[in-house]
Parts: C-alpha cells; structure tokens; sequence
C-alpha cells in the first residue's frame, strides 16, 4: 500500500476502502494479509511484492465471495512461467489491462527518487467464479 495512493484515489472516487500493508507507512493499518484468516466480503486491490504474488492471488481468490473480484497491479511478466500457468488454469483473470507506456512505481512511495519507468505493468482482474476467456484490454494515457 505505500503512502495509500491507490487507496487515496478509490477514496476519493466515493468507495468504501480498507487500507493495509505489512510495514507502517503512515497510512491503514498494519497487518500481514498472507497470514489474514476468514471471509472478505469485497473487492481486493492490490500492488504485492512480485516474488510473492502467486501467494496474493491464492490467498485473495480463497478470501473473497463468488462474484468479488481481485485485482492487482503486476509485471507484465506475471504472464510467464509454468507454476503461474497452472495458477492461471485454477484462476482465469476476466480481465487484463495492459499499459501502453510504461508506468513509473516508486518503491516504499519514494516517487521524488524515481522519474523514468524501466517496467512493463498490467492490472490482472480476478472474478472469483469466473469460467469464461481472459479479455485483453489497453490503457493509453488521454484516451
């Protein structure tokens, strides 16, 4: 979660939001959502660190109701590699979005320190239940 940006922005756009992350950065409240234990009626919306999300999507898919969706911003590298492809056969994403340029991230927030993005991102859109194709979709800025 960093400094809430995404949370600040959903918040602003009127919804309902629970803000978390594993370390205090000043803003939700500090838990450990792979050790998270029950039901979450809602929606998740998440950037994880990259080397543990299959365990974000595995622990969201098994935290949310038919219907929620989970939804992380991820590498579009996320897409290779045979443990994910069987992850992917488990839990077919509805959709993703892809950037057509490339996204700046900033770790820990620190967004001053990074000014040039050097990753390919796309947000993977999980329903749970959902049987069908994955639709491709892209984001262009000013569209």
């Amino acid at each position: 979660m960093g400094g809430g940006h995404l949370s600040k922005v959903l918040i602003n756009k009127g919804f309902n939001v629970k803000s978390s992350d594993l370390i205090d950065r000043g803003f939700g409240e500090v838990q450990d959502f792979l050790k998270f234990e029950g039901e979450f009626n809602g929606d998740i919306l998440t950037n994880p660190p990259f080397k543990l999300a299959e365990e974000f999507v595995e622990k969201a898919m098994q935290s949310v109701h038919i219907g929620n969706r989970v939804i992380f911003f991820l590498k579009i590298q996320f897409l290779e590699s045979e443990t994910r492809y069987k992850l992917f056969k488990k839990y077919n994403p509805k959709y993703i979005y892809v950037h057509s340029s490339r996204q700046i991230c900033a770790k820990g927030g620190e967004f001053e320190k990074y000014h040039a993005g050097t990753q390919f991102y796309a947000w993977y859109i999980f329903e749970k239940g959902y049987k069908g194709e994955t639709i491709l979709r892209w984001i262009k800025k000013n569209d």
